[in-house]
């Protein structure tokens, strides 16, 4: 195992990774229970290829008018991508996700130089932003990958972040809420996206162990209690997203989630209160309302996502990953699994199947 909390310890006494606290990470996960199945790894990395392509070929779009073109989707929307077939074909949340993943197999654990070196290597379909500038600093400019990163509050570390507890299924360590942060900063780095990621690490390694949806207020909660106190009390300001919010990202997620609950708005009503695109002050929210409203049914929380969502492709991906750790492969249909090309580049179809068994054989069998 591969212990980089040392490592994140010295980036923050330099000030180069951005959090308020390491100091609060340092605590081991509780263990998985004696009956934990690897089907719940299953479920959670096929949600979020199952959510990510369901999402691709609307992606974007307000939820209204994609309504009005496509109606109530449910299964894969054929595109120029699919060569206008019903399959499910993966944008950057797949393709980053499994490499992660495919970089933790083949050394470990995480070594950030790899993982880094690795998404500089093939296409990257709807690149975003920041892991675009990323590029060009870490291969162009030749930047250290501690440096190459862009101080954004993009979703796109988020949206890949949940290979990162997979190493550490038999043997729970406290590195894993180190490599949560490691794995964000290399793009992402930012307070707000270093304590949500973190925050999301921790909660699909309790998710693993449950057995039914916890109640509406766990989500918010749970997400607060760490982020809150990795992202410290200094204002925010999402320039990147052409958003000026005076409050911390915690701070405005539970106060408008909150507000969601107690007037049990619908899905499409309260994304549409604070925006759901691709920064996480409306990422964020829009994550944990569908999962405190929709978790019970893993189905119909991917298809609220899917539907009444603007950056649809990458939020049906993050809640994919939760409703797959909460109830494991099964709660996927067959026919999304079936459908799903499997691809992490434009010719490798089924590579994503290849991935997760290559995983459970390296970290569970």
């Amino acid at each position: 195992m591969i212990d980089n909390f040392n490592l994140l310890e010295d980036l923050a006494r330099k000030g180069t990774v951005k959090t308020h606290s390491v100091d609060i990470l340092r605590y081991v996960p509780m263990p998985l229970p004696l009956d934990f199945d690897f089907s719940k790894i299953e479920g959670m990395l096929l949600g979020v290829a199952v959510g990510d392509s369901l999402g691709a070929t609307s992606e974007g779009m307000l939820p209204g008018d994609r309504r009005r073109k496509y109606g109530e989707i449910s299964d894969y929307v054929p595109g120029s991508r699919s060569g206008w077939k019903t399959v499910g074909v993966p944008t950057d949340d797949t393709q980053l996700t499994f490499w992660t993943l495919r970089q933790l197999i083949e050394d470990g654990g995480l070594i950030p130089d790899n993982l880094a070196k690795r998404f500089c290597r093939h296409h990257i379909n709807g690149i975003g932003t920041t892991t675009k500038g990323f590029i060009s600093n870490y291969r162009d400019r030749h930047k250290p990958w501690y440096d190459a990163g862009l101080e954004s509050l993009g979703n796109g570390a988020l949206m890949r972040i949940s290979p990162i507890v997979v190493p550490y299924l038999k043997q729970p360590n406290e590195s894993m809420y180190a490599d949560a942060a490691l794995d964000a900063m290399i793009t992402h780095n930012s307070f707000g996206n270093t304590a949500t990621c973190v925050a999301f690490v921790n909660i699909l390694w309790l998710l693993l162990s449950m057995k039914s949806a916890p109640e509406p207020r766990w989500w918010v909660d749970s997400y607060c209690a760490l982020a809150g106190r990795l992202e410290g009390n200094a204002a925010s300001n999402d320039v990147s997203y052409h958003h000026s919010y005076k409050e911390p990202l915690c701070q405005f997620t539970e106060r408008v989630v909150t507000d969601a609950l107690r007037r049990r708005l619908s899905v499409v009503d309260a994304c549409n209160t604070w925006g759901s695109g691709a920064s996480l002050f409306e990422t964020v929210p829009s994550v944990l309302y569908i999962l405190a409203t929709q978790a019970q049914n893993g189905e119909q929380a991917i298809i609220r996502a899917v539907n009444d969502t603007k950056d649809n492709d990458s939020i049906a991906a993050i809640v994919g990953a939760a409703v797959g750790a909460l109830y494991g492969s099964s709660c996927i249909p067959n026919r999304w699994i079936k459908g799903l090309t499997g691809r992490t580049r434009s010719d490798d179809d089924g590579e994503v199947f290849k991935i997760i068994l290559a995983a459970k054989q390296k970290f569970w069998s």
